[in-house]
């Protein structure tokens, strides 16, 4: 139920949104039989993931598959300083934001005054995504 309703709903909006056309590789049916016959102390290996890392290893080299997982950090998102902060300030305390009347000032005052220390359970800025939302909401007039 989920993946129709999540990842494969989201990739399919996203792509359709710019005018892709994309396929989810992983959810071909002959794919999914050949998984289900595969015995699960394969399907277990190495973390959950050794039948596609030896599969892959005929052609990605084996110190990308085995490398530490990554990822990419976008600093001014999750720590707000310098003019990022004042964007997102002016963003936020303008008139269309006040007139809307969204966001709880009091919420506001405690983002903005260490706006370092208010991080989502993802690891990014909480005032970074209510800006967003703020941002966006004037982009369209809402």
């Amino acid at each position: 139920m989920m993946l129709v309703d999540d990842p494969v709903k989201r990739v399919d909006n996203m792509t359709m949104a710019w005018g892709l056309e994309a396929r989810v590789p992983f959810l071909d049916h002959e794919l999914v039989e050949l998984a289900g016959r595969i015995p699960p102390e394969h399907k277990l290996a190495q973390g959950g993931k050794g039948v596609l890392k030896e599969a892959a290893r005929l052609v990605i080299p084996s110190e990308v598959i085995d490398r530490k997982k990554g990822y990419f950090p976008v600093p001014a998102l999750k720590y707000i300083q310098g003019p990022y902060l004042d964007m997102v300030r002016e963003t936020l305390t303008n008139q269309a934001a006040r007139d809307r009347g969204l966001f709880d000032t009091a919420y506001l005052d405690r983002l903005f005054a260490n706006p370092t220390e208010h991080i989502t359970p993802l690891r990014g800025s909480e005032l970074w995504q209510v800006a967003v939302l703020e941002m966006w909401m004037q982009q369209h007039g809402v």
